[in-house]
């Protein structure tokens, strides 16, 4: 990595991956010759899309029962779960009617297939492509794999930039070091990148004290804040158990002991989205999470009944 400090430092200012503190103490300046990438819109809901792995009849009924609730979907990639290809994947999104965002990480790719992935993608259809480093391979995950990390997410997004896609890249406001978290994304959008969608922050003023840092360092391209969509403890663990993620602890308590947890899991979402997005530069929000403990579908329809919920309250 040369242009760190990535989203996963610990709240403490330590590496996730290594003993000791954070190699980087700052933002490292964009060194090549800033882009200039053409003004896009930002979607208004875009969703998480989680589904089982290598399973193509999962991944058309999840999309399926995304598609009319939003915009475009964010499929993840993770370390600890590989799935089908991202070119495929698109495309069997894109089959059912839904825009896909897909990730692409640095971490299992070097620089040829990261370009080789880019054309596909954009031969499938799709145009947004999520930038980011990638999370690196814990020693007990995977022991009989390596990692490749030619590039990071900023360079990343300067190879996408220059082949014609939308470069969408992550921030984390709550990950140390805060107060250069703000400028780190300025530097990302001067590697090119279109949009940004930031990961959770405990509260609105919280983040609308992020927005007003980024605006005043230069940032001018849509930002999307994340929303958390939870329903059980676990759904609320995996999102709390991510560094530099922060959820509410009340508010996790009121959905988890309520008489109804999905209704106030539902509701949760639909208040923070409303929050969120009455704040100065948020364009549009990540459904964030997977929702729901019993499984990808049902999270899928969870996630959509907020996403329909918000859709309505926003055309009213």
């Amino acid at each position: 990595m040369l242009y760190g400090p990535c989203g996963g430092v610990k709240p403490d200012g330590q590496c996730e991956m290594r003993p000791g503190p954070c190699a980087f103490d700052r933002p490292v300046p964009w060194a090549d010759v800033p882009a200039q990438p053409a003004p896009v819109a930002a979607p208004l809901i875009l969703t998480d899309f989680s589904c089982a792995p290598f399973d193509a009849g999962d991944v058309a009924a999840t999309a399926a029962t995304l598609a009319s609730s939003c915009d475009a979907v964010l499929v993840g990639e993770h370390q600890n779960r590989p799935d089908f290809p991202p070119t495929l994947m698109s495309q069997l999104i894109l089959d059912e009617g839904v825009t896909p965002w897909i990730t692409l990480s640095c971490r299992d790719r070097n620089r040829i297939v990261l370009e080789q992935e880019l054309r596909g993608l954009r031969f499938t259809g799709a145009t947004t492509v999520f930038c980011v480093t990638g999370d690196g391979r814990g020693y007990d995950v995977r022991p009989d794999v390596t990692q490749t990390f030619d590039l990071d997410g900023p360079r990343l997004v300067s190879l996408a930039a220059s082949l014609d896609m939308v470069a969408a890249v992550p921030e984390t406001p709550t990950a140390p070091p805060t107060h250069a978290r703000a400028a780190r994304l300025v530097e990302k959008q001067r590697a090119g990148a279109s949009l940004a969608v930031l990961n959770h922050v405990s509260s609105a003023p919280a983040l609308s004290a992020f927005m007003d840092d980024a605006r005043s360092a230069g940032l001018r391209m849509p930002v999307l804040a994340a929303v958390a969509v939870f329903t059980d403890v676990v759904s609320a663990a995996v999102l709390q158990g991510l560094p530099g993620l922060e959820l509410d602890p009340a508010v996790v308590e009121g959905v988890v002991n309520a008489a109804d947890p999905i209704e106030a899991g539902i509701e949760a979402a639909v208040t923070e989205a409303r929050e969120l997005l009455a704040i100065n530069g948020i364009d549009g929000v990540n459904l964030s999470g997977l929702a729901s403990a019993s499984g990808t579908r049902r999270g899928a329809e969870i996630k959509a009944e907020v996403g329909a919920r918000i859709r309505r309250e926003h055309a009213s």
